[in-house]
Order: structure tokens, then sequence, then C-alpha cells
């Protein structure tokens, strides 16, 4: 999910079982990615899932998971083997203007350095939006929306 002029790309991981059953990303209602979404840009939380993608393409972001295929038993990181990874060059040519990477936790962020897909652009890794990763949500938020609104901020757009 991305709009044409994104300037910053979110890489999670791998969908979990449920988002691949719904084909949504950020499906499990206990993920904080929507919450945090919506409470960084000062929107009002919903599950309809085209006014989600409406926040991705209105505040330039694009969405993609650094493993194309894995084989994995459940939904955790941990146990994902015989990945391949995707190839953002793809991406990066249907949105040239992506200059920052966030890795929405560390399976993500090691993924994404690991295939070499940066190609100059910056990286952070930011703490997982996951259920498993017991980091306080207000603690997650607080850093989600301190990174988006510099990374954002650089570039005009929040």
């Amino acid at each position: 999910m991305f709009a044409p002029d994104a300037r910053v790309m979110i890489v999670g991981s791998m969908p979990s079982v449920k988002s691949l059953a719904d084909a949504q990303y950020y499906a499990h209602p206990r993920n904080a990615f929507w919450p945090i979404l919506f409470d960084v840009f000062g929107e009002k939380p919903t599950d309809d899932y085209e006014a989600r993608k409406a926040l991705i393409r209105a505040n330039h972001l694009a969405l993609w998971d650094a493993a194309g295929t894995c084989e994995r038993e459940g939904s955790l990181d941990s146990s994902m083997r015989d990945v391949v990874c995707n190839d953002f060059a793809l991406l990066y040519a249907r949105c040239p203007h992506i200059h920052t990477v966030l890795c929405n936790g560390g399976t993500a962020h090691a993924l994404f350095v690991k295939s070499g897909s940066a190609g100059g652009r910056r990286v952070i890794r930011m703490p997982s939006t996951s259920p498993a990763y017991t980091m306080p949500y207000a603690r997650k938020l607080e850093i989600w929306k301190e990174t988006l609104n510099q990374v954002l901020c650089k570039e005009g757009q929040a």
C-alpha cells in the first residue's frame, strides 16, 4: 500500500496469519499499528480499511513487508524460516521520493538491512507495534509520533 508521492516507507517483517486471511495490513485487533497512526495524525480511529488506506496515502506513506515469502507456523517473527525478501527496487521505482524507511520492529529491521535495500535512504528501527512486544502503548506512541513528525516535517509534510 502506498501513495506514489510517498516520502516515508514503513516496513514490517511479514503479515500475521490474521492479516493474510483478511488481506489487510496489521489486521490483528491487538496490534497497535493503526491506533498509533491515527493518534499520530490526530484522526479518529476506525476499523474501516478504506479509511486506513486513505490515512496512509494522505500522509505520504508507503507500507510493505521485508519478507516476500517465508515458512512460518503462526504469526511470530521468531518462527520465520526460508525468508525471501521483497524487491524494494520495484517500490522505489513507483515511489521515487522515499527518503526514510521506518522498520516496524527488530525482525523487520534485520531483514531489511540484510537485504541491502536501503539504497542510501535513512533507515530507523522502530518499536514493534505487535502485541508480542510488551512496551507500553504510550511509549510506543511517543516514539512513533516523534519519529514520524521529524521525518515528515523535514519534507514539510506534517
